[in-house]
C-alpha cells in the first residue's frame, strides 16, 4: 500500500470516527424493495410523463460507484447484485444534514435510498432520492476508476475487489453457475441420482495421482483427502444404484499451473448396463446442449478459435493419435519395450524401470500428441497398464474400452466400461502396489473392501469423469484455471 493509500485509509477512519460518535452503529434495518436490474427491465419502455404522472416509490440499495457533486444537486451510481441504478438528489428535498452526510460519502460505501422512479433530461432511468441511509462505511478505497484492478495476481488474492469493479469478473463466475446447474438439470432429466461420498478416505483410490495427507487425532491414524470418488461410486451401483453422479471436490497434492489446482470440482457418474460408447454418445450431447443452454449457440470460440460443437466429434485410437504425429515411428512396434524406451530417449522423456509398453506408449502421447489435440477429439484404446480400473477390450486385451476427450489441446473428460471383473481387479491393485513399493508415489493402494463389493456382483457399467473447471474455461473463454475458480491456491505473495 502507497503512502497515498495509507493516507486515503486514515480519512476513512477518521470520517468512520466521527460517524460513530453521531452514533452510526452499521444499520440492519434498511429492507430494499427493488433491485436495479429489475427497475431497468420493468421501466424500459416508460417515458418521463407516464413515470410522472403515476409515481412509483422504491427503496434501492447498494455500493457507490461513482458520484457528481454539484452545487444543490447531486448524481451517485449505485450497483446491487443484478446490475446499477443512477440515483438523485437535492438538497431541497433531502434537506441540509442528509445532503452534507452524502457529500461526505467515498466510493465503495454501501448505502440505502428512499425515492421514486423517473428519468433524467437526457433520458436515463433513475431514482430521485426522498431519504438516504449510509449502511456500511467502506474504509479500503477501490481502484482507480479508468485502470481498474489490472494487476492479474491482486485480482486473484483479492477476489472480492475483483468482483466489484470487473463486470466480466463476476459474469465469468454468474456462468459457472450456470454451466453447473444445466450439467445437474441433464443428468436428473436422465434418472440419475446426485450421492455425496467421503470426503476423507481411509484408502485414496479412483485416480492414479498423489493424495493429501492427514490426521485423525481419535481414530489415531492416517487419513487421504480423496482423489476422486470412483469407487464409493461404483459401490452403490453394486448396491441397486444404477445410475449415480457426484458434483464435488477432489483434491489432489500436485502441481498449480493454469491448468492445475489442487482442489479442483470434477463431475463423476456412473450408468448401469451401459459401455464407453454409450457414454461417448451421452458427452457429446451433453456438451452441445450445454454451449446452447449458456451461449445460445452450439458455437464456442476459444483463446480465438471458434468450435462448432454442432458437428460430428472426431474418434482416434492412442496408438493411431501417436502414429499420426509421430510419422517417422515405426507402426509396427507400438508395443515394443525396447524400441518405446529408445524412442522416450530420442525425445527426451524420463522413464522408470517398471515402465512397460503401455505406460510408454501414454508418454509419447503425452509428450507429442495431446497439445494437438486442437478440435473436440475423443481418443480411444488406452492401454490396460495405464487403465488400472477400466475393463479390457474384448479384441484386444493390451488395451481397454476407455476414452478420453481433448479440445484445445487439453483433457476435459475421461470414461470407460469399469472393470467388474473382481479378480482381474485384485491383480490389477497388486500390480498398482508394486508400482508403489518400487517409487511411483502416484500408484492406487489395494483396496480389500472394494474387492468384496465387486465380488458381490456389479452389473455392465460405464463411468465419466468431467473437469468442471476445465469445461468452465472452455465455455467462458478464459486461459487460466485460476479465472475460473473464485479462490485459486497461489504461491505465497513474491514467492
Amino acid at each position: 500500500m502507497t503512502n497515498e493509500d495509507n493516507k486515503l485509509v486514515a480519512e476513512r477512519r477518521r470520517k468512520l470516527a466521527e460517524l460513530r460518535a453521531g452514533g452510526f452503529a452499521f444499520p440492519n434495518t434498511f429492507r430494499r424493495t427493488a433491485l436495479a436490474g429489475q427497475l431497468h427491465a420493468v421501466y424500459a419502455g416508460h417515458s418521463s410523463e407516464s413515470l410522472e404522472a403515476d409515481p412509483v416509490e422504491v427503496l434501492v440499495g447498494g455500493r457507490m460507484l461513482t458520484r457528481r457533486v454539484m452545487g444543490k444537486a447531486s448524481f451517485a451510481t449505485l450497483m446491487d447484485r443484478s446490475g446499477q441504478i443512477q440515483v438523485f438528489l437535492q438538497r431541497e428535498v433531502v434537506g441540509d444534514d442528509t445532503y452534507a452526510l452524502f457529500r461526505s460519502l467515498d466510493l465503495g460505501d454501501i448505502v440505502g435510498v428512499r425515492g421514486v422512479v423517473f428519468r433524467t433530461r437526457t433520458g436515463e432511468l433513475s431514482v430521485k432520492v426522498a431519504e438516504l441511509t449510509l449502511l456500511t462505511k467502506s474504509l479500503q478505497p477501490l481502484p482507480e476508476k479508468f485502470h481498474g484492478l489490472t494487476d492479474q495476481e491482486v485480482r486473484y488474492r483479492q477476489r472480492y475487489v475483483d468482483l466489484i469493479v470487473n463486470e466480466d469478473t463476476r459474469r465469468v463466475f454468474e456462468a459457472r453457475t450456470s454451466v453447473v446447474q444445466f450439467l445437474r438439470s441433464y443428468l436428473n432429466a436422465l434418472d440419475f441420482l446426485e450421492v455425496e461420498t467421503p470426503m476423507m478416505q481411509m484408502i485414496p483410490g479412483g485416480a492414479v495421482a498423489r493424495p493429501f495427507i492427514t490426521h485423525h487425532n481419535v481414530l489415531d491414524r492416517e487419513l487421504y483427502l480423496r482423489v476422486a470418488p470412483e469407487l464409493y461410486l461404483k459401490r452403490l451401483v453394486v448396491g441397486g444404484f444404477e445410475r449415480v453422479y457426484e458434483l464435488n471436490r477432489n483434491f489432489r497434492n500436485e502441481g498449480i499451473s493454469t491448468q492445475h489446482n489442487p482442489e479442483f470440482t470434477m463431475l463423476e457418474l456412473y450408468m448401469a448396463y451401459a459401455d464407453y460408447r454409450t457414454l461417448i454418445d451421452l458427452l457429446e450431447n451433453l456438451l452441445r446442449g450445454l454451449a446452447a443452454h449458456v451461449l445460445g449457440s452450439t458455437r464456442v470460440t476459444w483463446q480465438g478459435r471458434e468450435h462448432d460443437l454442432g458437428q460430428p466429434f472426431r474418434q482416434v485410437s492412442v496408438e493411431e493419435a501417436v502414429h499420426l504425429h509421430n510419422l517417422s515411428l515405426d507402426r509396427t512396434r507400438m508395443r515394443d519395450v525396447a524400441y518405446l524406451r529408445g524412442v522416450c530417449g530420442t525425445l527426451g522423456i524420463p522413464v522408470k524401470e517398471g515402465y512397460g509398453a503401455g505406460k510408454l506408449l501414454i508418454e509419447i502421447f503425452e509428450k507429442t500428441v495431446e497439445h494437438q489435440l486442437v478440435d473436440p477429439t475423443f481418443v480411444t484404446g488406452y492401454p490396460a497398464e495405464v487403465s488400472p480400473l477400466a475393463r479390457r477390450s474384448d479384441a484386444d486385451p493390451f488395451l481397454t474400452d476407455r476414452f478420453e476427450f481433448f479440445i484445445n489441446g487439453r483433457e476435459l473428460a475421461n470414461g470407460f466400461s469399469e472393470l467388474n471383473d473382481s479378480e482381474d481387479q485384485a491383480a490389477r491393485f497388486r500390480a498398482q502396489v508394486q508400482q508403489k513399493e518400487a517409487g511411483d508415489d502416484e500408484a492406487m493402494f489395494y483396496d480389500a473392501d472394494y474387492i468384496t463389493a465387486l465380488e458381490y456382483g456389479m452389473p455392465p457399467t460405464a463411468g465419466l469423469g468431467i473437469g468442471v473447471d476445465r469445461l468452465v474455461m472452455f465455455i467462458t473463454n478464459q486461459p487460466s484455471i485460476r479465472d475460473v475458480l473464485l479462490f485459486p491456491h497461489l504461491r505465497d505473495a513474491g514467492g
